[in-house]
């Protein structure tokens, strides 16, 4: 029989359970955070939770906040349990489960007038989001795009926004005519200079309607970088169930996600932070080498085993790296390639980190798929993969394995696996990917024409002729088959 979580069944759980170690009534609002999903839950909300647990600062509880219909289904869930969550951590010797606390309140994403007013209340320092990439409104060169029919509706109408940005605008503004000072806009989402990205999502629209409030943004509003880390899947009845099973707790989203986080801040919160270092949060003047390695070692080692992978019909991620061949091609490409143009991590093995990488990906429990690695290649490929291309062919370096990458991006979007099997659109772009693709398998030029993504590499000789062979290589003995060839040095 398992228990409905709720702050009056705490002390009805099982003893395996732990459970917030401060009133969770005494917390006092500090921060708003737009986009309550399961990787907050598992992140940004666990260390806050770990630092009330020290019984420290107890003045910076979450209120979440939103704008989608997603975010009115997790409102009136979390509603329902007191805004606890369970959050399960995952690793292959066994999982432990802990009831999480930060959240004190939850805006009603239908009345932006009331998030605004959350957002002029002094009392809130700092606003937070993880609203996924598209949210941000980028174009395909990863810069805010002024003419997103969303922007162009609230730059019209700056009164009554209904973008994240519009509203973050309007707090602003209240906070400004009332001489209370700007909250902190702290960017969680896993997006290169996310602090930047932000700004510049929020100057920009208020640069559409008011030069001199995007001007004032600029010069007085913090928006540190940070680099964000922890493998979350997204939760179905399968995890729902697990909870009520295995720890008897009816929890409507529970939160799954591996033991691993990591949190890297740029230190600059002009009205206050709480005290995250306490609790293993690095702040740092510069977040760039942490987001360089990250990027390159971690994301970019997500995309290189999620093709071949894929093409090998494998599902599950962990499963992919119990595949021999996959494991060391992972592990040549990173090492020799992808670690060499990755610049010193102050305090960090690279090589340690590297290991720590394959290790999470093999984690069994988790459950993360290879149809989720391969989604968006036309995005990831450009920052994950094509970067260290360029530096290792600036400084003519061997790319054949990084070439081997998106030759294998390039066989995945013909759609269909080497074993005949239908591959399922997995790309805004898909059209154009796959029309590309399917022109590349007689022409491998065809694909790197598409300059937006593969920029100056496209037209490097040395690259061309890499990319050409491994794709020739890829059609004519398959997935497994060339991964052999690159391991053995023969591609």
């Amino acid at each position: 029989m398992s228990v409905r979580l709720a702050a009056n069944s705490l002390s009805s759980l099982p003893g395996s359970v732990a459970v917030p170690r401060y009133d969770h009534s005494n917390l006092a609002a500090g921060i708003v955070h737009f986009g309550v999903g399961n990787f907050h839950r598992a992140h940004q909300a666990v260390y806050l939770d770990d630092l009330f647990n020290l019984g420290q600062d107890h003045d910076w509880g979450i209120v979440g906040a939103g704008v989608r219909a997603n975010d009115a289904e997790m409102r009136k869930i979390l509603a329902a349990q007191d805004y606890l969550s369970t959050v399960v951590e995952q690793e292959a010797s066994g999982t432990t489960a802990r009831i999480t606390g930060p959240m004190v309140d939850f805006l009603d994403p239908g009345d932006p007038a009331a998030i605004i007013a959350k957002l002029a209340d002094p009392a809130i320092r700092i606003v937070s989001l993880t609203i996924t990439e598209g949210g941000y409104y980028l174009d395909a060169a990863g810069n805010f795009n002024p003419n997103h029919p969303d922007i162009v509706a609230d730059a019209a109408n700056p009164t009554a926004p209904r973008t994240v940005f519009g509203i973050i605008l309007a707090g602003l503004r209240a906070r400004r005519e009332a001489g209370v000072e700007p909250f902190t806009i702290m960017c969680c989402d896993n997006i290169p200079h996310n602090g930047k990205v932000t700004l510049n999502a929020v100057a920009g629209l208020a640069a559409l309607f008011d030069s001199e409030m995007a001007d004032w943004v600029r010069r007085s509003v913090a928006f540190p970088n940070g680099m964000v880390d922890r493998i979350t899947p997204a939760t179905s009845d399968r995890e729902r169930a697990m909870v009520s099973d295995e720890y008897a707790i009816s929890d409507a989203w529970p939160v799954f996600c591996e033991t691993f986080r990591q949190w890297v801040l740029e230190d600059n919160f002009p009205s206050g932070r709480p005290a995250l270092e306490k609790v293993g949060v690095t702040f740092v003047d510069d977040v760039s080498p942490w987001e360089l390695m990250k990027i390159r070692i971690l994301n970019g080692g997500h995309a290189a085993i999620a093709y071949p992978s894929a093409l090998m019909d494998i599902h599950f991620v962990h499963e992919a790296m119990e595949h021999p061949l996959v494991a060391a091609y992972l592990e040549k490409l990173t090492r020799d390639e992808i670690i060499p143009v990755v610049p010193p991590v102050p305090d960090t093995d690279l090589d340690a980190y590297r290991r720590k990488c394959a290790q999470r990906f093999a984690n069994p429990r988790i459950g993360d798929t290879i149809q989720r690695l391969c989604l968006d290649g036309s995005n990831r490929q450009p920052k994950f993969i094509l970067p260290s291309v360029e530096d290792r062919l600036n400084s003519g370096a061997s790319i054949t394995g990084l070439a081997l990458v998106s030759a294998f991006w390039c066989r995945y979007c013909y759609g269909v696996t080497d074993s005949g099997t239908p591959i399922a659109p997995n790309d805004p772009n898909w059209d154009r990917l796959q029309a590309a693709a399917i022109r590349a398998k007689d022409d491998p030029k065809a694909f790197l024409e598409m300059k937006d993504i593969f920029g100056a590499a496209a037209e490097h000789r040395d690259y061309i002729a890499a990319f050409s062979n491994a794709l020739g290589t890829i059609w004519e003995f398959g997935a497994r088959d060339t991964l052999t060839r690159y391991i053995q040095g023969k591609l």
